[in-house]
Parts: C-alpha cells; structure tokens; sequence
C-alpha cells in the first residue's frame, strides 16, 4: 500500500470521525448535556484518537487542528444528533454497527499514517489501535463513566488485530485497497461478533483481598 496515498488517509479519518462524534453526541444527550456539552464530547470523541496518534508520531500540528474538515465533520455530527436525539437514540444497534465501521477505519488509518512518519511495525500497530479508542476514553472519562475497553468489551483487541493486519499489508506491499479492506474487515467481523455473540474479555472471578 502506499503510503503516501493522503487521500484515503483522509476520507477514512472523515467517516470515522464522523461515525464516532454521532456515538459520542449521543452519550452527550443521555446524560442531560447542553448543546455545548453535546459538541464538545462529540468533537472529543470524534477527533480524540487521531490527536493523540499526531501527537505522539510528530505529525504537528495535529489533522484536527490543521484541515477544516476535521472540525466541522464533529460539529455537524453534534448538531444532528442533537436535533434528531430521539431518533438516533431509538437507532441503538446501527449506533454500535456504525461504531464497530468507525474503529475499523480508524485502527488502520492510524496504523497506516503511523507507518507514514517511520514507525516501526510494533508501534504503528499499537499507534492503530490508539486511534480507534482513544476518543471513546476521553468521552467516558469526561461523561464520568469506566471507559468502555476497561468493561470488558471486546473494543481495543479488534482494533490492535485490525492495525497488525494493515500493518503487514503495507510491508508485504499489497495493493492499497486491499491493505485497508482486509485491516478494516478483521476488526469489524471480530467487533460485531463479539456484540451479537455477547463476547467479552475476562474479569476477575471474585473480590479482590483487603
């Protein structure tokens, strides 16, 4: 895959920003947000993972800071579902398909970009999977709840798996739609198995010792 390739770089960032700002607008709602309570976990959770992925690779400053887009696509998705909350709200199961898409996208243009500023496989694979969850870690840590990938959901190991595979994709040289389909496909399949088949990762069997 070339790397190079900035195009669907971008398009993958905009469709998961975009799928995971409506996932984090709607936290907003439910916990009683104003409008501006509803945008910032939007923006935040829409735009969090690839910050922190920009940051910490050098790519300053960050594509959220630095392109337009990234700015609206959030505040767009915010203001949707803020107008349209009972709607998307009665949406529950597409919500969690949309976001399952999202992470997909998201783990390998993370993996991909993370590659792009000379990281080594390891860590543009972990780089990947940061861009995935880390917008949903600040949402649930500003909405005053245990992040979701500390719940035992089956969420970051997707999206690591997801990243591996783009990872290896972009040194075996595949053709470029074929390195984010597979990446993408083996997070998603692994991401709504994991919600239709109730799969969870393990939890401690019983209370810890004083």
């Amino acid at each position: 895959m070339p790397v190079n390739d900035s195009t669907i770089l971008v398009v993958l960032d905009l469709v998961g920003i975009f799928v995971f700002a409506v996932s984090g607008a709607l936290v907003a709602v439910r916990k009683d947000l104003d409008v501006f309570g509803v945008l910032v976990l939007a923006g935040t959770t829409g735009l969090g993972g690839g910050f922190l992925r920009d940051v910490l690779i050098g790519a300053t400053p960050p594509a959220a800071l630095a392109d337009w887009r990234y700015l609206l696509v959030p505040v767009a998705a915010g203001l949707v579902t803020f107008v349209f909350h009972p709607a998307v709200g009665r949406l529950e199961r597409p919500v969690t398909v949309f976001d399952a898409f999202g992470l997909s996208l998201f783990c390998v243009a993370g993996a991909v970009k993370a590659l792009e500023y000379g990281l080594g496989p390891v860590p543009a694979a972990l780089m990947g999977m940061v861009t995935g969850i880390g917008g949903g870690m600040v949402r649930d840590v500003l909405a005053g709840r245990v992040p979701v990938i500390f719940r035992g959901e089956l969420y970051a190991t997707p999206a690591l798996a997801g990243a591996a595979v783009a990872v290896v994709g972009v040194r075996a040289d595949w053709p470029g739609l074929v390195t984010t389909v597979a990446g993408a496909l083996v997070c998603l399949v692994w991401r709504l198995l994991a919600v239709w088949r109730g799969w969870h990762a393990p939890m401690p069997s019983g209370p810890a010792s004083v």
